[in-house]
């Protein structure tokens, strides 16, 4: 190739690549928080559980574990306490499980799809911290941040799911870096 050829196709080469911009495959890339930790336990094999349809029949769970919890039709739990969120008609789904927390702190729930997320302390709902989702991504799509006291077992209500499983984990909230 002469001199002048060569510096044409690397002028090619250069503007071709610069204009190239990355197509965003990971739309879980887009989260603003540190989501590391959640990430890497949904590239686990999840242990698989069958959600109770009361608070007596809820299995238990533990932090930094991918679960995959098979849920019930909605219409036949009998939640803990009334869902923070309006229940939509059939087909929905639903189901409970039970967390002890080590330490009191604030920790996530991370889930793969849409569905509402309630903690429930003593007949009453937890408020939720902080909540992030990404509708594009699966692993997590949502995470709702809530402040657990320690040694207590709490009630986790998961509703209005579109489909009856569901993926998900538990973890401290990592300290914010600014």
């Amino acid at each position: 190739m002469q001199p002048n050829h060569a510096k044409a196709w690397l002028l090619v080469v250069a503007l071709a690549a610069g204009m190239a911009r990355p197509v965003h495959a990971d739309a879980c890339l887009d989260f603003k928080w540190d989501v590391t930790q959640e990430r890497a336990l949904y590239a686990k094999t999840p242990v698989r559980v069958r959600a109770g349809t009361d608070a007596k029949s809820a299995p238990p769970i533990v932090p930094n574990r991918l679960y995959a919890l098979r849920l019930a039709s909605q219409a036949q739990v009998a939640f803990a306490a009334t869902p923070g969120k309006r229940v939509p008609p059939d087909p929905a789904y639903a189901g409970l499980a039970t967390l002890k927390i080590p330490a009191a702190g604030s920790y996530r729930i991370s889930i793969d799809l849409p569905l509402w997320i309630d903690v429930v302390s003593n007949g009453a709902l937890l408020p939720p911290q902080d909540f992030q989702g990404q509708r594009a991504c699966s692993a997590p799509h949502k995470i709702v941040e809530f402040e657990l006291g320690g040694g207590k077992i709490f009630v986790l209500q998961f509703s209005s799911a579109p489909t009856d499983h569901v993926l998900l984990t538990v973890t401290p909230t990592p300290a914010r870096k600014f």
